[in-house]
């Protein structure tokens, strides 16, 4: 789905939808993929959201020499950034980021949906003293309702990070997620790589990928 989400929403970006990356979702939304295979090609996609998530920050011109002795008018990142991960899925997104950005700050957030009511529920949070100044990489692979985002968004602003500063990086999302997010907090930007089409009476994403993190980490059936 890339036509209504993407026209109406201005700060939602989708991953180019190529075949390279619909393969990819292929191996992961397949229920029969063993944990190896469901990790590897996982941790593609996550690599591909984290640089179009830090192309959504601020760069300044910054000009060096080649080899060769001229000038390339290039560009850096301009700004501070750290990554917070809604535990326990956002933390699949951990190594990446630590793989792009050595030196990154991570910060946790623990936020779990009642399956009854559906609504998140703040447990834990614990963020880098400086949060406040930085740009954020707020680490939430599943946009299903919104809620969660929208709770852990909250604890960012409540912490001084400015709405606009805020990067929200999801591996799949419902367009009742990111309506969610847009009408609660418009300044997010969000990157996934695959739009959804709906969710089901269970709050899951159709067609889907089941529950992320239990797939990541190896602690259910991928098929439940």
């Amino acid at each position: 789905m890339t036509g209504p989400a993407m026209s109406t929403r201005p700060n939602l970006h989708l991953l180019p939808q190529t075949r390279q990356l619909r393969a990819l979702h292929t191996a992961v939304r397949d229920r029969r993929a063993g944990l190896d295979v469901f990790v590897r090609h996982s941790r593609r996609i996550i690599r591909l959201l984290l640089e179009a998530g830090l192309d959504q920050l601020p760069f300044a011109e910054h000009d060096v020499t080649t080899p060769v002795g001229a000038t390339y008018r290039g560009l850096r990142q301009a700004v501070d950034v750290c990554a917070v991960a809604v535990v326990r899925a956002g933390e699949s997104m951990e190594a990446e980021v630590r793989d792009i950005l050595p030196d990154v700050r991570i910060g946790k957030i623990l936020i779990q949906r009642d399956k009854r009511t559906k609504l998140p529920h703040l447990y834990y949070e614990h963020l880098p003293h400086d949060i406040a100044g930085s740009h954020v990489l707020l680490l939430e692979p599943m946009l299903a309702t919104g809620g969660s985002a929208n709770a852990a968004i909250e604890v960012l602003r409540k912490a001084g990070v400015r709405e606009e500063h805020i990067v929200l990086i999801g591996f799949i999302a419902a367009p009742e997620g990111v309506a969610a997010v847009g009408a609660a907090h418009p300044g997010v930007r969000i990157v996934v790589s695959a739009m959804e089409e709906r969710l089901n009476d269970d709050a899951f994403m159709v067609p889907g990928i089941g529950d992320f993190g239990d797939r990541y980490f190896g602690t259910t059936h991928s098929g439940a």
